[in-house]
């Protein structure tokens, strides 16, 4: 017979005691819930701040105030026969000239040329040389102002500040003023942002050469990083067989995915432009000091989507008869695909936003034109927000914020793409 004493005694729910640990154990879930929303709401909140300080800074970048000229292209200013030899600088002088005849003094006269972009001759150039038909003729053309006046469209220049604390004085506002009353002062969307390359000129410079020139390093590195990451995960994986080396070198890719990437930089500066002796600030470079960084991220996401692969699989392919390279490669890669594209494009997203080793292979320079090829001199997205936050000029603040908001969406979008490539692809078993 079972002992009557060491029967379990029955729970009395109506115990005080077991209702106060009750309560407190209720009341430690509640803390963690609350710490938990808390947690998420702080983070939430500072990337609202985030988010918000940066459009607050950059919607300026995003419209570009421009003034309406009429523009006389004469022959005795423009040659038919070498229309880029013109004298594109006499003509815009004319055209702002004319719009304030009583202006007559040397010094006045200067200060209406400010009001315009210095960029604007050039600008014309182009338009005259891309048509020919246009000598001869008048042309009536959208040109951007100067940044102070931008600026000063835009609000961002208080009316109210002193005339010795503005850089730009009551008379040129009153000019100005007397432009936005003739109708002949726009404001459209900056397209110039993403179409034109860097320039000196706020008012015209562009992330056009970033923007190749991350395209071209992003492109030597998928191609370098994707083949090789796969390959040696693949070894590490499937084939290496386990001993103290092989412990030894996923130990130095782990450690290598958290070492800093101007190390990296250092590695390309002794390395690629000392020893080989390659072009500095070339897409080539870049890329292959990204692919460097990386390759261990790329080697990690893809031995864990080889993990994931169920065992089952593999013998299943074996019980066929299938080879060992024949289960690697036409079952267990193809489903671990959709996690290995997913870590690639993480590691290429991670590798967009490196500015510390572009900087040490020079791909800071001042590039006043997009790259042609991987060889060409270039900047990349990173690099043009650190060139144009270190510029000291007022108009290049918006533009930094707007180059930043840039670089995000296209980290949005690559996440984006991981996220939708592992769900649409993803296997269940």
């Amino acid at each position: 017979m079972t002992d009557a004493a060491a029967a379990p005694r029955p729970i009395d729910w109506a115990d005080p005691r077991l209702l106060v640990r009750v309560r407190r154990r209720h009341g430690r879930d509640a803390w963690l819930r609350a710490a938990g929303l808390t947690a998420l709401g702080l983070a939430v909140l500072m990337l609202a701040i985030l988010v918000g300080a940066l459009l607050y800074n950059g919607w300026a970048a995003f419209t570009q105030t421009h003034v309406t000229l009429e523009f006389e292209i004469s022959p005795q200013r423009v040659k038919p026969e070498d229309p880029g030899a013109g004298n594109f600088r006499a003509i815009v002088q004319e055209a702002v000239y004319g719009l304030f005849p009583e202006v007559t003094s040397r010094r006045d006269r200067r200060e209406l040329m400010e009001m315009i972009s210095s960029g604007a001759p050039y600008l014309l150039r182009d338009r005259v040389m891309a048509d020919p038909g246009l000598i001869g003729r008048s042309l009536r053309m959208a040109v951007p102002v100067s940044d102070p006046f931008d600026q000063l469209a835009k609000g961002l220049i208080d009316r109210n500040t002193p005339e010795s604390r503005r850089r730009v004085s009551d008379a040129a506002m009153a000019r100005f003023d007397r432009l936005v009353a003739m109708g002949l002062v726009s404001r459209p969307l900056n397209v110039g942002l993403i179409t034109n390359a860097d320039s000196r000129f706020p008012e015209l410079a562009g992330l056009k050469g970033a923007l190749w020139g991350s395209f071209y390093a992003l492109l030597v590195c998928f191609l370098i990083s994707f083949p090789v990451g796969i390959a040696a995960a693949i070894y590490l994986e499937e084939f290496a067989p386990r001993n103290r080396w092989t412990d030894l070198i996923e130990i130095n890719i782990n450690n290598l995915a958290a070492v800093p990437s101007v190390v990296f930089g250092l590695l390309a500066l002794a390395v690629f432009l000392g020893w080989f002796g390659l072009p500095r600030s070339a897409p080539l470079v870049g890329g292959m000091t990204l692919a460097l960084m990386t390759l261990p991220t790329i080697i990690i996401a893809t031995r864990a989507a080889i993990k994931a692969v169920p065992p089952s699989i593999r013998e299943a392919a074996l019980g066929l008869g299938a080879s060992r390279h024949q289960v690697v490669f036409d079952h267990v890669l193809p489903l671990a695909m959709p996690g290995i594209l997913t870590g690639t494009i993480i590691g290429l997203a991670q590798a967009l936003g490196e500015t510390a080793p572009l900087l040490l292979i020079g791909m800071n320079a001042f590039i006043t034109q997009a790259p042609d090829g991987v060889m060409s001199p270039a900047t990349a997205l990173p690099t043009q927000i650190f060139i144009w936050a270190d510029s000291p000029e007022r108009g290049f603040v918006s533009r930094t914020a707007a180059a930043i908001c840039v670089l995000l969406l296209f980290l949005v979008a690559m996440n984006a793409t991981a996220i939708y490539l592992r769900r649409r692809f993803a296997k269940q078993w």
